[in-house]
């Protein structure tokens, strides 16, 4: 008996679609969280940019100067596995820029620490922020704040104070800040004072809590609760002047439009990450991943917000790209989603994982929409190889978490025009999936003709003949 249907099955063309936009087996709506907007009188982004640019002028001509001067195949401007300037590079670099040594120094650490300049091993790198630093206000802010968040190693730390109470300060300053972003005005120092000492004496108290169980033998308190805090006090807010995070003067201390702005944000991402919508926050890339598997697109950026706002951006990446390295597609898929949500600090590593096989398709598209490309159009970036392997990594991932119909219905994203020009291209790429996904396809597609012909492929694969 022959099927009265063409063997030569043409496909629909029809731009191909990310698997995580594809329909999910749940329907349900949740809320969105409406946009938060910044407390009132605060400028707007492009103009705490022009501030950010202003006060981080000096650090980003050091950087321009090392990324001319300092570059591949040129004399070496480091002396020590933390790329510290030699004396000779910082020198030449004063005479260059018409300043002294001491100002070179310092406008090189604060490059570093705003990530202008970034550390690798013993040597430095221009980072993506001075690339972007002209046209990218958020590359401009995203520095600062990370300079913020550094205020701490920004300005040289007290003499004769021991290190556990240094830290505790630091600990404590958070909220220091945050009264602070809450008066939106002058606060007398001996105010602040005030709540720094009660802060600390929380985070002694909660230091000495006696845990369930066996008692541990006691460990020595290390500052006595008379340790005077008002010198450390002093350094904690030189510091912070020091970044242009607030201003002191008569007594009082007051946050520039920088430092409310940059104290805000960090109280919306605590926000955020207190409202997971699905309390995957706690859990490592994969199993956050895979909690996510079922949402909507919405939830599950929703999802990918809260996950990557309570961990340093630079883990959060490299624990996404480990789970895109992993054999379950649908987790490759949805860790460049995940991606997607932290966007330009992910570029670098991005980059970097283009020349993985397994990666280099997601990777592709990944870039191109960063650099502008639209989503329904960055898939011209992939060659036909390229676009094949990634037609079957998805499919992989419809095999094995999707429904038949959905499996059958991926076949319209294909580049190839007809069945038998995909079966021979998914012969050649050589993904390790291509059987099971010939044998799944095969077994959902309702049309016998095709199903035979996909099952003689696999077969072929199979058997080393394709």
């Amino acid at each position: 008996m022959t099927s009265r249907i063409p063997r030569d099955s043409r496909l629909r063309l029809v731009r191909p679609r990310p698997l995580a936009a594809a329909p999910r087996a749940m329907n349900t709506q949740r809320p969105r969280r409406a946009a938060p907007r910044p407390p009132e009188g605060t400028p707007v982004r492009s103009e705490l940019a022009r501030m950010a640019r202003s006060g981080l002028a000096g650090a980003a001509r050091v950087a321009r100067w090392a990324d001319t001067e300092l570059g591949p195949g040129r004399e070496s401007g480091t002396t020590d596995g933390t790329a510290t300037l030699s004396d000779a590079t910082a020198e030449r670099a004063g005479r260059e820029l018409g300043l002294t040594t001491a100002q070179i120094r310092a406008d090189w650490d604060t490059a570093r620490l705003a990530g202008l300049v970034e550390v690798h091993g013993d040597s430095a790198r221009p980072g993506w922020r001075l690339r972007a630093w002209n046209r990218d206000d958020s590359a401009v802010l995203r520095g600062w704040v990370a300079l913020f968040d550094a205020w701490s190693l920004a300005h040289p730390e007290p003499e004769g104070h021991e290190a556990a109470g240094v830290a505790e300060v630091v600990s404590a300053m958070p909220q220091v800040l945050s009264f602070l972003q809450l008066s939106a005005g002058p606060v007398p120092v001996a105010q602040l004072l005030d709540l720094l000492q009660q802060r600390v004496t929380e985070l002694r108290t909660e230091r000495c809590e006696v845990p369930l169980g066996p008692r541990p033998e006691p460990l020595p308190r290390p500052v006595t609760d008379d340790t005077p805090l008002g010198p450390l006090l002093e350094w904690a807010l030189e510091a912070l002047a020091s970044v242009g995070a607030l201003t002191c003067g008569d007594g009082q201390a007051t946050l520039t439009p920088l430092g409310s702005w940059a104290v805000w944000v960090k109280l919306e991402q605590i926000c955020v990450a207190a409202q997971s919508p699905a309390g995957n926050i706690e859990q490592a890339a994969e199993d956050m991943l895979r909690g996510c598997a079922q949402l909507r697109p919405n939830a599950a950026r929703a999802e990918y917000r809260a996950w990557l706002a309570a961990r340093p951006v630079g883990s959060a990446v490299t624990e996404l790209l480990a789970a895109a390295r992993g054999e379950d597609a649908l987790l490759r898929g949805l860790a460049f989603e995940a991606l997607r949500v932290v966007g330009a600090p992910a570029e670098p590593d991005v980059r970097a994982v283009a020349e993985e096989s397994t990666l280099r398709p997601y990777a592709l598209l990944w870039l191109a929409e960063h650099d502008g490309a639209d989503p329904e159009d960055a898939h011209e970036v992939l060659t036909r190889q390229e676009a094949t392997w990634l037609w079957v990594d998805t499919a992989a991932a419809v095999a094995d978490h999707g429904e038949a119909p959905l499996l059958v219905r991926h076949l319209e994203s294909a580049v190839q025009a007809t069945v038998p020009a995909l079966l021979d291209e998914v012969r050649a790429v050589g993904h390790p999936r291509t059987v099971q996904v010939l044998v799944a396809l095969a077994a959902a597609h309702p049309d016998p003709a095709l199903a035979k012909a996909v099952r003689r492929a696999a077969f072929q694969v199979h058997t080393g003949r394709g």
